[in-house]
């Protein structure tokens, strides 16, 4: 698809892959950065070019509804809605650890938050003649992480909403759906996970996601997510002993 004079919305777009998604798209269309932290994003967004912040929390409906009518009023519509944001617990099943909460909290952000979404933004997206949902899910979706766990429910249960989402927008919408997977990334948000140790930059997410924009490539797979995924469906035993090991 063309990734040159959009209007292009990032969910969690003031750190991480969502800023570095940004920064990657921003020299060519006009990006609006979402999140709970008003200073963080304007931070974010300072020094770079066509980059507007709105502070909104995703899981509240409330925002969401003013986050739509801003972005209507001021911007006129919406080509491509990145839903980036997430939140994760790191803990193991064996704990008593409060599980049924820490779920709810993963799942209202990391699932529920991304179908609102797309059904607040869908009737804008259908008005253009070239449009996209990109729905950040993780290498977790395939092959759940055993210090993640219901992190790991939460991104398997977006992946299989965003395969059944492309497939029927497909049938009668011009409205593409792109499900970007990635692997540990260097952000303050995989610190407690080892992300600063072995993951790799967000820079390079955002790479493969705008090669893939433009190749209409729906299921990116970057860095080891691709090997995981292969041998995931080869033998989903090994695949599992091998991540949690």
């Amino acid at each position: 698809m063309n990734i040159t004079n959009n209007i292009i919305l990032i969910t969690g777009g003031g750190s991480g892959i969502g800023l570095e998604i940004a920064k990657a798209l921003s020299p060519a269309n006009k990006v609006i950065i979402a999140g709970r932290n008003k200073e963080k994003l304007d931070a974010a967004a300072k020094g770079l070019e066509n980059i507007s912040t709105i502070q909104a929390d995703i899981t509240n409906e409330n925002d969401i509804n003013r986050l739509f009518e801003e972005i209507k009023i001021n911007f006129g519509g919406l080509n491509i809605l990145i839903n980036n944001a997430g939140h994760a617990y790191t803990y193991t099943l064996s704990d008593t650890s409060d599980t049924y909460n820490k779920a709810l909290a993963e799942f209202t952000t990391n699932y529920f938050a991304p179908i609102r979404l797309t059904e607040k933004f869908l009737p804008l997206l259908k008005q253009q003649s070239e449009a996209a949902i990109v729905n950040v899910s993780s290498i977790v979706g395939f092959v759940p992480g055993s210090h993640i766990p219901t992190y790991s429910d939460s991104k398997a249960a977006l992946h299989s909403h965003t395969r059944l989402l492309r497939y029927e927008l497909a049938k009668e919408t011009h409205v593409k759906v792109f499900e970007l997977m990635p692997p540990l990334v260097n952000t303050d948000f995989s610190v407690e996970i080892g992300g600063r140790e072995n993951g790799i930059p967000a820079s390079d997410v955002a790479e493969s996601l705008v090669k893939s924009l433009q190749e209409d490539i729906f299921e990116i797979r970057v860095g080891n997510t691709e090997w995981v995924y292969t041998n995931f469906f080869a033998n989903s035993e090994a695949a599992f002993s091998a991540f949690n090991s």
